[in-house]
Formats: structure tokens, sequence, C-alpha cells
């Protein structure tokens, strides 16, 4: 299965038609998606490669993804800003994507794990908004090298320890190794960066400005999720001294999202304030995580997911009103109910989610993280409480502020919508609000 969707995209590539990409990606998700219900544990694919459960549905994920990125980004192709470029730089990430996500060996998990960098790079810098995403690259190539450097002589070290980098074999003899605090912190760092982790998220809210709406959508929708598949694929490896640090991780998580929380409530512009939004839900998942408890675990991945789907939608939307409005203010863009009304209904299903409230799969994974970190300490329930509600307020804040009001007089279109925005749409909302109903798929099986 896997193979041949690896084989389809490379020889997509050569063609390079947008419309019969845009097709071959629906089937590709279509393929990927007959699998899920299977009850496998580990399918070894040889090469260095094998998938499990968990692998698997970041794998869907990532191509669903990928495909709503490509039929959202439409502009590129009829203002003729070198599209087949666009679609190659798209078709190489979800290749590297794949690939991280396949791998049973560390070394080749970090190879592809950090490949993942250079065509997001590309993107933001050939397909970005303004001058400053020079900076906004800049800051995301620092960041990442700088936290992955010594990731990368932990996982040599470990190399020379074990004998061996292979995930099933690390796992089991985990016991005979003397691991020390620095060696812990140096694999965990990268990706708390990648997640990212409070305080080392500076560059998250920059790139994701600069980015234009596919890069928005593969950041928040699938890179983020990098660090958190990492941590759960290397804290089994660290599990014993995992457990006198988690204090830090959890603290810093919870605490770090009340914080960011408060910054979402003074944005003006929707794009930062999606984006710094991902560093409030990324807490509560570095919470559950760490706790290393099945709820944890289970809600991590489910949020990931939901929050995968919402985030992308977000900066879809707040793409459509900047195209039309020409600014992504929301000082300037109010009133958006009054000449898009139909457009209203997708913000506000999305904005739902966005705060974790019923039928979406983020209340789902929220509630299975809450129960963990709470069961982790008492104590952290004030933070949890105040995170939640927080969450809550800053949303509402962007849907209020953005829908109501008097619209500008400036705007350049008034169209409501086309078809092919409201199915891009669609294809965000329908996952994220009927998942919930097979939620077996995913809380039985890791």
């Amino acid at each position: 299965m896997l193979k041949f969707l690896m084989l389809n995209m490379v020889l997509m590539s050569f063609v390079m038609n947008w419309s019969l990409i845009q097709v071959g990606l629906l089937v590709m998700c279509f393929m990927t998606l007959l699998m899920t219900g299977h009850d496998f544990y580990f399918f070894c694919l040889g090469y260095m490669m094998g998938v499990d459960y968990l692998s698997y549905i970041l794998i869907g994920l990532s191509v669903w993804i990928v495909m709503l990125m490509v039929y959202s980004s439409s502009g590129v192709k009829k203002a003729g800003n070198f599209p087949t470029g666009f679609l190659l730089v798209n078709l190489v990430l979800l290749v590297v994507l794949v690939l991280t996500f396949s791998s049973v060996n560390y070394l080749m998990f970090y190879i592809s794990f950090e490949s993942s960098l250079i065509p997001m790079l590309v993107l933001i810098l050939g397909w970005g908004y303004q001058p400053e995403r020079i900076q906004a690259g800049v800051y995301m190539l620092f960041y990442t090298l700088f936290a992955s450097l010594p990731l990368l002589v932990s996982l040599l070290s470990l190399y020379s320890s074990a004998g061996s980098l292979n995930m099933n074999l690390l796992v089991s003899s985990t016991g005979s190794l003397s691991v020390n605090i620095l060696w812990y912190f140096c694999t965990v760092f990268a990706f708390m960066v990648k997640l990212p982790l409070f305080l080392f998220h500076l560059w998250l809210p920059k790139a994701h400005v600069e980015a234009p709406v596919s890069g928005s959508m593969i950041l928040a929708g699938v890179l983020l999720k990098l660090g958190g598949y990492g941590l759960i694929r290397v804290l089994s490896v660290f599990s014993e001294i995992n457990k006198m640090f988690s204090w830090v991780w959890m603290s810093l998580g919870v605490l770090g999202g009340v914080i960011i929380s408060l910054m979402c409530l003074r944005q003006v512009d929707m794009k930062s304030l999606i984006a710094y939004s991902s560093v409030a839900h990324m807490g509560l998942v570095l919470g559950g995580l760490v706790s290393m408890s099945s709820w944890g675990l289970n809600g991590a991945l489910v949020v990931m997911i939901g929050h995968g789907l919402c985030s992308s939608g977000l900066f879809c939307l707040a793409n459509m009103a900047y195209e039309r409005l020409g600014s992504r203010s929301l000082m300037i863009s109010k009133g958006l109910l009054s000449f898009m009304p139909s457009m209203g209904l997708w913000w506000f299903v999305l904005v739902v989610g966005n705060m974790a409230a019923p039928p979406t799969l983020n209340l789902m994974g929220e509630i299975s993280l809450i129960i963990s970190v709470v069961s982790w300490s008492k104590l952290i329930m004030f933070g949890v409480g105040t995170l939640s509600f927080f969450s809550a307020s800053y949303t509402l804040y962007m849907y209020s502020l953005s829908q109501h009001g008097l619209f500008a007089s400036s705007f350049y279109s008034c169209c409501s919508g086309k078809v092919g925005e409201y199915f891009i749409l669609m294809l965000h909302s329908i996952p994220l609000n009927m998942l919930f109903m097979k939620s077996v798929l995913v809380l039985s099986n890791l």
C-alpha cells in the first residue's frame, strides 16, 4: 500500500498536470482510508520502513492535508506563479512526511524528520506574502537546526551503547542502558521545539504569518505533529528518567498554554491568532504525552488529528477573507457575516472545533488529556481549567470580531463563496465532526 502511494507520487511529479494531481491525491486519500479499520499492530515493509497504527493514522492525515493544500492553492495556478514548482515542492513534502512516519530506524527517522524543513522553507521563501518571509524562514531554519543537532549526537551515542537503532529492539533493551540527564534533554529538546513548547515557539507565528495558505495548512496540519510523534517514539526509550522530569514539561505545557491564550486575546492579525492558538493546544498535548499513560497517549493522538483538521480549515477561512479584503487585520475584516452569510456557517463550525466543543474530535481528545493530566496531579486542575476557559475566550473573540460589526467599504469582492471553497471547508469539517463516532479506531489501538 505504502509503496503504491510512493510510486503514484513519483509518477505524478513527472506529469505535473494540476487537475491530474488533484484527482490523484483524492484517489490516494481513498486508498489510504480503505485500510484504516484494520487491527494491525505492525507492518514491516523492509528498507527500514514499517507502519503501525499510530504511523498509519498520521500518514492518512498527511495525504489528506496535502490534497486540500493543492485544492486551496488554485490562486497560484491562476496567477501563473510557478505552478509546476509549487506542485513539485508539495509532492516532495508529502514523500518526506510518509517516509518520516513509516521509519522503523531512528537514524532514518531523524534524516526524514529534518528533510521536511527544506520543502517548507522553499514554500515560505518562494510563495510567501511579504519581504519579512526571509526573516521568518531564517527563524524556522535556525530554531530547528539548533535543536536537532544534539538529537543526532544522542542517537549516535544510543547506537554505540545499544548496538542498534531499531525502534522495537531499543524499547525492549532500555533496562540495560545507563541514561544520564544531559542525554535525555538532548534527545527530547528537538521535538519540544518542533511541537512547539512555550519559550521555544517564536519561530511558529512568524512562519505562519509569512507563509502562503498551503504553507500554513501543512505547518499546522502535519508538521507540528512531527514533534508529538517523535516524543511518543523516543519517550519509551527514556521512560525511567522521564518520570523524574515530567513535572517540568507538564508545568511548562499547561502554564505556557495559559500565557499564550492571554497573548491570543491581544492579537489583531487573524493568522497570528490561529498560530498562537496552536501553541496553546500543543501545551496540553505535551502534558498528556509526558504522563505516559494510556489516556494521555490516546488523547494526544486524537487532539493532534482534530487540531490538524481544524487549524488547517481556519487558515483556509482566513485566506478567503484576505483575498476579498486585502487585509488579515481584525480591525478591518469586520462584518463578514453581512456580505458572506453562507461562509459564516463554516466559520462557526470550525471555531466551535477550535474551542473543543461537542461533537468535534477535539472534545474527545481533550477529555482524555484532562483525565491523564489531572490524575497525574490534582493541583494542575486549576491550570487546565484556566486554559480551557481562555481557549473558548480567544476563539469567540476572533469569531465575534470578524463576523459582526460594520464592514469596511473598501473590500474588493462581495462574492459569498465559490463551490471549490465550500468543498475544501467541507472536507475539513466532516472528518472533524464525524470521526468521534468511530473513536474506537483510535482509542483502542495505541
